[in-house]
């Protein structure tokens, strides 16, 4: 499951984002000064961190320069709107920048791009026992290669690069077919489960009912 740090010092906003981000499958926790969020990075694993800027004992600039060698994405969220704070917070290394009063919706739809160009932009993924080369597109499973049609690896990064989230099988066709795409929802299911059979992910990748499917992490 994707780990979220939210470093926010108003309770009620915090309690918010958790909840939200809670419900959209991701496991939130909650520091409430910037040392505090300095200690918990030192202790576990986030796979990404929500900063407010304006934060007692450590401010959100600070705390993005200490963070940096632990390599978690940012995303700024914060009441300085003015657009040289906006430039300081992406020059120093974050990878969004949200200004409050926010919707939720908004909120979420960036934390999900930046977990997937966070992950595009490595070159090798694990899961599991399998690894998949993005630059040469090649997929091993135990270390040995797996031979992968080009719409079953597109479906294996989708759900890679979407872990825990249920997707719509209208979604996954758009995103592994295209707009244009004029198939039945079957096509889909086929090659899912031609996939999954490939890489012994059938207990991984679950059918969701009338929605479509989602990988378990």
């Amino acid at each position: 499951m994707v780990r979220i740090l939210i470093v926010e010092d108003e309770k009620p906003i915090s309690d918010l984002i958790k909840m939200s981000l809670g419900d959209a499958g991701y496991e939130c926790f909650c520091a409430y000064d910037g040392e505090q969020a300095a200690d918990m990075i030192e202790a576990n694993h986030f796979d990404l961190a929500i900063l407010d800027i304006m934060l007692p004992k450590i401010n959100g600039y600070e705390l993005l320069e200490y963070i940096q060698p632990y390599d978690i994405p940012v995303i700024f969220l914060t009441a300085k709107s003015d657009v040289t704070d906006k430039v300081k917070g992406l020059k120093l290394g974050a990878e969004d920048y949200l200004t409050k009063p926010f919707e939720i919706v908004e909120l979420l739809a960036r934390v999900e791009t930046v977990l997937r160009r966070y992950d595009k932009n490595k070159r090798f993924i694990e899961l599991f026992d399998i690894q998949i080369d993005t630059l040469s597109r090649v997929v091993t499973k135990a270390g040995k290669p797996v031979n992968l049609t080009a719409k079953e690896y597109d479906l294996l990064l989708l759900f890679v690069n979407n872990k825990n989230i249920a997707l719509f099988r209208s979604n996954i066709s758009m995103k592994v077919w295209g707009e244009d795409f004029v198939g039945e929802s079957r096509t889909v299911d086929l090659h899912v489960q031609r996939m999954r059979q490939k890489l012994g992910l059938k207990d991984k990748i679950v059918a969701v009912y009338k929605v479509g499917y989602r990988l378990e992490v």
